[in-house]
């Protein structure tokens, strides 16, 4: 079986919840003596403000295309079976969960470093916003990883034909999964495996 076959990349409705046992389920596998999970709910305070909701909105078939290509990025570094990452839209109430990763390896530390790693670049990098509702108001809020890789593009990456930052992971520049050239040099499309 192809890697990317081997990838469960989804994003849900509004009002569906995420079933986590379907997930570990899908990565699991005789040969895998290890899965990493990570589930990240919503939390009831936030700087000291009462967390009533979280609100997620996305551009689906970017962000789809673009967790496709952290995946084929967690392949190259690490030695995994099966990735399952699945992202909730819509309201989540404090306690539900918005995002779930599961991943399998033979050995535990390719399992709990990939997982990381794709919760970090999701964050970071993936076109899913974040509404945070208050008891007492809401904003837009950029996830910190997302500020810090702005900041660190703009002194070390450049910007794809499209406009659209390069993401430099392991070594690869990505602009989720487009092929880009930058300073001369051709990137392959990772998300094709070229």
């Amino acid at each position: 079986m192809a890697d990317e076959e081997k990838n469960l990349v989804e994003i849900l409705e509004a009002n569906n919840l995420i079933d986590m046992a379907k997930y570990i389920t899908y990565v699991s596998a005789p040969q895998a003596g290890a899965i990493a999970t990570f589930a990240g709910t919503t939390r009831d305070t936030f700087e000291g403000k009462t967390v009533v909701e979280l609100r997620y909105e996305a551009y689906v078939p970017m962000a789809i295309r673009c967790i496709k290509s952290i995946c084929s990025s967690a392949r190259s570094a690490w030695n995994l079976h099966s990735i399952a990452v699945v992202h909730r839209l819509g309201t989540v109430p404090v306690g539900e969960t918005s995002v779930f990763i599961a991943v399998s390896a033979v050995h535990r530390a390719d399992a709990l470093d990939a997982c990381k790693f794709l919760i970090d670049e999701l964050k970071a990098s993936v076109p899913i916003w974040k509404k945070e509702v208050y008891s007492n108001g809401e904003v837009w809020k950029e996830n910190s990883e997302f500020k810090e890789r702005r900041l660190e593009l703009g002194k070390k990456d450049g910007v794809c034909s499209r406009g659209e930052v390069l993401v430099k992971t392991h070594d690869r520049k990505t602009c989720c999964g487009t092929k880009v050239k930058v300073d001369d040099e051709e990137i392959a499309d990772i998300s094709a495996g070229k």
